[in-house]
């Protein structure tokens, strides 16, 4: 795959998170990007904005926060060793995230245990906490 690497190079935003592979499908990045989960250099975008070689992204996805430096651009999306050198993550990125997952881990979300609806037993627990 042929990775263009120069500073002229440019790419749709939600094209390059796409290619990137931080969202499975192209419409589920521009959807990131239309609700503002997405910055390039500081500043809201919409997906019509092109990045390019040295832009920086910041975003939210999949309950963490990325902070990007964009490194290249690919003209299709490849395989994931390939869309890796497209970005380079910050170090403070990198610390938040492991530690977010750290807390994540030691404190799960009550909610997580919940599957379906409550049975008959777990209705009347519930009924009994309100009255």
């Amino acid at each position: 795959m042929n990775v263009d690497y120069e500073a002229d190079a440019r790419q749709r935003i939600d094209k390059w998170l796409w290619c990137a592979r931080f969202f499975k499908t192209r419409s589920l990045a521009a959807e990131a990007v239309e609700r503002g989960k997405v910055t390039v250099n500081g500043q809201l975008v919409k997906n019509s904005r092109e990045v390019r070689p040295g832009d920086k992204v910041a975003l939210e996805a999949h309950q963490q926060r990325w902070e990007l430096q964009v490194k290249g651009i690919a003209p299709a999306r490849g395989p994931a060793p390939v869309a890796q050198t497209l970005y380079e993550e910050s170090a403070d990125s990198q610390a938040r995230r492991q530690a977010e997952a750290e807390r994540r881990r030691l404190q799960p979300e009550p909610a997580a245990q919940l599957q379906g609806r409550p049975t008959k037993r777990d209705r009347r627990r519930i009924d009994d906490f309100r009255h």
